[in-house]
């Protein structure tokens, strides 16, 4: 089968455009020290996210950086969506009926033909839904499971999202990588057992991700966007008014984080 479209350099294009976009809309993009992008991974990736918002697939965009170059990333996406936004095709994305068995076959045909190629990287939501980033337990379709079963020479990357409020305007765009997870010969387990697994993961990278944002320190993570800052208005004139009374710099950060 042949690989879904995508255009190179429209993906580069709008990689730039994304990383703007989130800088307007957040605090920062911050990754988990304790769970960093896995260093000069080779083969096909999975990279198994959860579904915690809109903003996931713009995300996932930005964060294709850290997976090294000369990698072509693919995602499905709901078909009927994407019928309506069908530019979204020349990014590699792909679309899935997502409530019918043909819709299913067709995703596994083309998402083994993806992983078939070492540069490829397969960005999934195998929840299938939205869901709250606290929801435990984290329960998978069954379409992952099904996927690792028929490859081989894949490595599995968990991937945490969350986007909470700290103490700026604007929200927090926090991300950890879990532990890759080696797919020698995926025959050599039943589907079933891929998907308990990469569940487990994801949400044990979940659970760190949650306990790094509760603490709100900054210090925990690598800000790899550093974006807008302050409350704006009557609030930010009268900070500036009071900082150049005193002779102090001012920061448009609404409290310094630890």
């Amino acid at each position: 089968m042949s690989l879904p479209r995508r255009s190179e350099w429209f993906f580069r294009g709008f990689r730039k455009y994304a990383r703007r976009y989130i800088a307007r809309h957040f605090h920062a993009l911050r990754v988990d020290r304790d769970g960093p992008a896995p260093v000069d991974p080779t083969g096909p990736l999975v990279v198994a996210m959860n579904h915690a918002s809109w903003w996931d697939p713009m995300t996932a965009v930005v964060l294709s950086e850290l997976l090294g170059a000369g990698r072509a990333h693919y995602a499905p996406m709901d078909q009927q969506g994407l019928d309506q936004y069908r530019v979204l095709e020349r990014l590699g994305i792909f679309g899935v009926e997502l409530e019918s068995a043909r819709g299913g076959i067709a995703f596994l045909r083309k998402a083994t033909a993806i992983l078939g190629r070492p540069e490829s990287v397969l960005w999934i939501t195998p929840q299938g839904r939205f869901a709250d980033a606290r929801e435990r337990p984290t329960r998978f379709r069954e379409g992952l499971g099904r996927l690792l079963h028929r490859t081989a020479e894949v490595s599995v990357i968990p991937l945490a999202i969350e986007y909470p409020f700290w103490n700026d305007r604007r929200p927090e765009l926090l991300v950890r990588f879990g532990g890759t997870i080696a797919v020698g010969d995926g025959g050599a387990r039943p589907a079933e057992d891929w998907t308990r697994l990469v569940e487990s993961a994801l949400e044990e990278a979940q659970d760190a991700l949650a306990a790094s944002s509760c603490s709100r320190d900054a210090s925990r993570f690598e800000a790899l966007i550093a974006g807008s800052a302050g409350v704006g208005g009557v609030y930010d004139l009268g900070r500036r008014l009071r900082s150049a009374l005193r002779g102090e710099a001012f920061s448009k950060e609404h409290r310094i984080h630890r």
